[in-house]
């Protein structure tokens, strides 16, 4: 939903609100967004191994239309519109290329106060709690079993430590919070990563960019075209929503809708996941017998004594 805002409104992102419609032509036009749009869904398609489905139906076309295909198929299409935004960003500010500057912005140690500790923890820490463990966490977990089923599990507990680790130590330095979100590894594994091989690219180029150009960098990003940026999120969006496919029962199947339902309708993740969890609750109690057993497994047990 915010994807889509996004691409169809002008956002003013100091006040978080929403502005009047985007114009369809221009350097961030809604059109643009289309085509950026279009050209994801050419070259990775509905899913995952979709590139080879095709080839194989198709393996007495001629060699040259093959070849065509799979160069389309294996283009890096996120970062290849990445590079369009940037550019476009440059164009649309010019002014904030004079003022770049090369080398690091100053590292220097916050002293925290504690006032600021307990402004942190009543304001921020209280309020943000229920959706880091849901998104950094839990969502994590199960997202990377659901997308790397032959891969070891991750722990809950694994991830809150680097959480904690990354934010504990990057506060000292003024740095934002950290976590690991599910619509990045959503994002990522939509848009072609499959190993650890690309989240280290990925750390490399920011250290990379951070080291050479500081926050001179945050002039040209202010300039990125948000209905661009809108849809990178929208696929992520997707790809991370596909993931309730294999929720093939019906109870599985309320216990979604009433969790999501009351998350958009309420502005609260963590309204949508209490509620979802009594729903769940529920229907756990209502199938138990009088000795507690569920009905299904007492079920299983008479037909497979």
């Amino acid at each position: 939903m915010t994807a889509v805002k996004y691409i169809r409104n002008v956002q003013d992102f100091a006040k978080s609100k929403s502005g009047k419609e985007r114009d369809w032509l221009g350097l961030d036009g809604l059109l643009l967004a289309l085509v950026c749009a279009v050209f994801i869904l050419i070259v990775n398609g509905a899913g995952e191994n979709q590139n080879e489905d095709q080839e194989s139906t198709e393996s007495e076309t001629g060699y040259l239309r093959k070849k065509v295909r799979k160069i389309i198929f294996s283009l890096p299409s996120a970062f290849l519109i990445f590079l369009l935004g940037v550019v476009l960003a440059i164009i649309r500010g010019p002014k904030a290329v004079k003022g770049f500057k090369f080398g690091p912005s100053r590292i220097e140690v916050v002293s925290i106060s504690k006032q600021a500790w307990k402004d942190g923890f009543i304001k921020g820490t209280v309020p943000q709690l229920p959706l880091s463990v849901l998104n950094s966490v839990i969502a994590v977990c199960k997202l990377s079993t659901d997308l790397f089923p032959e891969k070891r599990e991750i722990t809950a507990t694994s991830v809150s430590m680097t959480v904690g680790l990354m934010n504990l130590i990057g506060c000292w330095f003024g740095a934002m919070p950290c976590c690991h979100g599910a619509g990045g590894l959503a994002g990522q594994y939509k848009f072609g990563g499959r190993s650890g091989g690309c989240v280290a690219l990925l750390g490399v180029a920011k250290l990379v960019l951070g080291l050479v150009l500081g926050s001179s960098m945050v002039k040209v990003l202010t300039q990125f075209p948000v209905g661009v940026l809108g849809v990178l999120l929208l696929f992520a969006g997707i790809e991370l929503a596909m993931c309730s496919r294999d929720m093939n029962t019906k109870e599985d199947a309320i216990v979604v809708l009433v969790c999501t339902a009351v998350s958009l309708v309420g502005s609260s993740a963590a309204l949508g996941f209490l509620c979802g969890i009594v729903v769940h609750l529920i229907l756990k109690m209502r199938n138990m017998d009088s000795d507690g057993h569920s009905c299904s497994s007492v079920l299983w047990f008479h037909r497979n004594p």
